[in-house]
């Protein structure tokens, strides 16, 4: 059975191959820990489930399909700006936006496809 070609480094830019079931070289794995951390390490535990299910009970529609003149359910706490682990902004209310699965997903697919990255 042959086995599968290396594929280019995930990070934007970065020609090194890595072998397949890897997505970052050893260069740029430190720079993408929050991808590979379970999500209680990440601050999602007791505390978030509990304060994500007040906030949703305090606003029960979704905010992207109110935009659109849908009325739908919000199911999920989301982060308007990516925390990226900053805990001050994480706990941040005013950072916080209530959406559906649908809209959750595709927001998150766009951030995670187009990252901005601050040196």
């Amino acid at each position: 059975m042959p086995k599968r070609p290396d594929h280019p480094c995930s990070h934007p830019g970065c020609p090194a191959l890595v072998p397949s079931g890897i997505k970052y070289c050893e260069i740029h794995r430190q720079q993408h820990q929050e991808e590979v951390r379970s999500a209680s390490s990440r601050g999602y535990g007791k505390a978030w489930q509990r304060e994500s299910k007040r906030f949703l009970q305090e606003h029960p529609l979704c905010v992207q399909c109110e935009r659109h003149g849908r009325y739908v359910k919000a199911t999920v706490v989301d982060h308007i700006v990516p925390h990226r682990g900053d805990q001050n902004l994480f706990w941040d209310q005013d950072n916080w936006q209530q959406l559906c699965k649908q809209c959750h997903d595709r927001k998150t697919l766009t951030e995670e496809r187009y990252p901005q990255y601050h040196y």
